[in-house]
């Protein structure tokens, strides 16, 4: 009887080490390279108690991953913002000792990523979208061409607001040049110059890695999500110009593929996907959070 426990309890054990190491273990998101998350529009990294990636870097942190949230051009053009965010992975790495980063980048910032890695592909290990514009809004496209110069002038004074309130006042502002970007043109563009991991068919998957640096993509597709979260009437508005296309309300699910797809239909909104506004987000959908620690550990898996 005693032998049969044993042998059970080794059993039990040898099963146990062979499962998937648990969210919650230590090391959970420890990557080989640290972690760089990069805004989208309108973006930030903290004003006051408010983070952009709202309780997303600590998420990482907290299971051994460094992680550091950069600050661009809360409205510019991809590539002016893919310069800004390239000096900052610069004085990263230096700062760090890494040879390389890996890129999160949600709505803008995917592309913003995509840039480095493109011009520098030898400084990154990975580039992960998240709710990224690569192939274009359609809102983006709305915007272009039925906004007045007058609204643009009031985007821009927004934008320098939201940068001298998170620290960073000296950063160039241009609204036009960011609906320009993320535009179903303005993307075509970016992307003929800068076509690494975008998908070559209407909504596949476009290649897994590129010289060097690992392609991957998630996003939500259900603009309206908690009744009690003032952006999403917002978000259920501006995601009828995409005529019941699959949406998170500011971009297409198809869209928002890039390399390797995890997932382009969670029950989430743009915002949602970076756990905000404040956390209050789709309570039947896994937690924003959460996804982000899940693919920090799938870096480490990758050896990146």
């Amino acid at each position: 009887m005693k032998k049969r426990y044993w042998k059970s309890l080794a059993l039990f054990l040898i099963t146990l080490m062979a499962l998937p190491a648990p969210s919650w273990a230590q090391g959970y998101t420890q990557t080989k390279y640290p972690i760089v998350l990069v805004h989208g529009l309108f973006g930030f990294d903290s004003l006051g108690p408010v983070d952009y990636f709202y309780g997303i870097a600590s998420g990482l942190s907290s299971g051994g991953a460094r992680v550091y949230v950069t600050s661009v051009s809360a409205s510019n053009s991809t590539e002016v913002r893919g310069e800004q965010l390239l000096l900052q992975v610069k004085q990263i790495l230096a700062a760090t000792g890494a040879a390389k980063v890996n890129l999160i980048g949600h709505s803008h910032g995917g592309p913003t990523s995509r840039y480095v890695a493109s011009v520098r592909p030898d400084l990154v290990a990975s580039v992960s979208s998240v709710g990224g514009v690569n192939k274009g809004s359609k809102v983006a496209d709305v915007l272009v061409g039925a906004v007045p110069n007058v609204t643009y002038d009031l985007a821009n004074a927004l934008s320098g607001l939201i940068s001298l309130l998170s620290g960073s006042p000296t950063l160039p502002q241009s609204s036009r040049a960011a609906a320009e970007s993320l535009s179903t043109a303005g993307t075509l563009a970016f992307n003929a110059r800068h076509p690494q991991g975008v998908p070559t068919s209407a909504c596949g998957e476009g290649a897994y890695q590129v010289n060097g640096v690992h392609y991957y993509s998630w996003s939500g597709a259900k603009p309206w999500t908690n009744a009690l979260d003032a952006a999403d009437p917002f978000l259920a508005v501006t995601g009828l110009a995409f005529n019941g296309e699959k949406n998170d309300g500011l971009v297409g699910s198809c869209s928002s593929r890039l390399g390797r797809v995890i997932r382009d239909d969670y029950a989430l909104n743009h915002l949602d996907e970076v756990n905000q506004l404040i956390g209050i987000t789709n309570l039947f959908e896994t937690n924003p959070v959460t996804l982000f620690r899940q693919h920090a550990n799938r870096l480490q898996g990758q050896g990146l």
